[in-house]
Parts: C-alpha cells; structure tokens; sequence
C-alpha cells in the first residue's frame, strides 16, 4: 500500500515517503549528501508562488575559510510537486562548513531545486553580508514567471552601512 497524508481534508496517496520528515534527522556534513525531497502539489491547476525565506544562510569562503553569511529568498510556481520544507531546510543548512563562492552557492541552490521540481519558474535572491567591505547579492532565475502570477518583492533592502 502506498504512503498516505493528510491533505486539504482529504487523505492522498503519496507516490513516495518523505524519508526525513516526522524523523529526529542530523544535518548533513554537506550539499552533495544532503537529501532533498518532494511532495504533490495538491493544486497543480493553478499557477501560485510558493517562497521561503532562510535569512541566517551560512556556508565558508573557499579559499580563506572564513564564514559568510546570506539571506536567501527562493520563489517558485510549483508544477506538480513541492520541495519538502524540512528536507529544504535540512539542505540549506548542509553548506554551513561548505566551502563555495556566493555565485555558486546562489546558483547552485536554484539548480537543485529545478533539477528536483521541475517548477513552472523558480527564482532566488542570495544577499549576501559583507565580507572586505563589499557586499555581493546574486540573482538567478529559470526564465520569465507565468503570465498573471502574482509576484511580491523580495523585500530585502539594499546594503546601505551606516549612510
């Protein structure tokens, strides 16, 4: 018998088990191993946004190993699945003593997450703290959103010091 979920007042089959989910996980020791999931999107007849938000992203410098820290906004119109919260934030906490530049950290996450989704669009913001007096923000997004997809500002405020 396949897993079943509580879902919308209605139980639904799902077509695999979150494996982390309702389970006491360790964070994994990095990216590669971290197990990201999905789940059905229950209203695949509608084109919505879905966003998290992780504002106390860390991972290392690669060549000092130094730490730096990023606010993350991820944005996506999901197609037929979901990502897993805790599996997202299981994964996103993975890189905390991964070496990697912003650029690839910003863009990598995004990849992932279209690998695993298949999203009807998907975007992230990754701003960045400064690190030698320089702040670097990065944006990637797979292409135009829907037409007629509501889509609030990220919200994050420009890095201003102390102007």
């Amino acid at each position: 018998m396949p897993p079943r979920a509580y879902w919308l007042g209605a139980m639904i089959d799902l077509p695999e088990r979150p494996r982390q989910l309702g389970a006491q996980t360790p964070l994994p020791a990095s990216p590669q191993e971290a197990l990201l999931e999905r789940v059905p999107n229950p209203h695949t007849d509608t084109n919505y946004v879905a966003r998290f938000t992780a504002p106390e992203f860390t991972c290392l410098c690669p060549i000092t190993g130094q730490p730096d820290f990023a606010h993350f906004v991820i944005d996506y119109v999901p197609g037929d699945w979901l990502v897993e919260s805790k599996s997202l934030k299981l994964y996103l906490g993975s890189f905390r003593n991964h070496g990697s530049f912003h650029e690839d950290c910003t863009v990598g996450i995004g990849k992932r997450l279209v690998a695993l989704l298949e999203p009807r669009w998907l975007r992230i913001g990754g701003y960045w703290y400064p690190r030698g007096g320089i702040p670097i923000d990065v944006f990637w997004q797979t292409c135009a959103p829907p037409e007629g997809v509501w889509l609030p500002d990220q919200a994050v405020a420009p890095y201003r010091g102390r102007g």
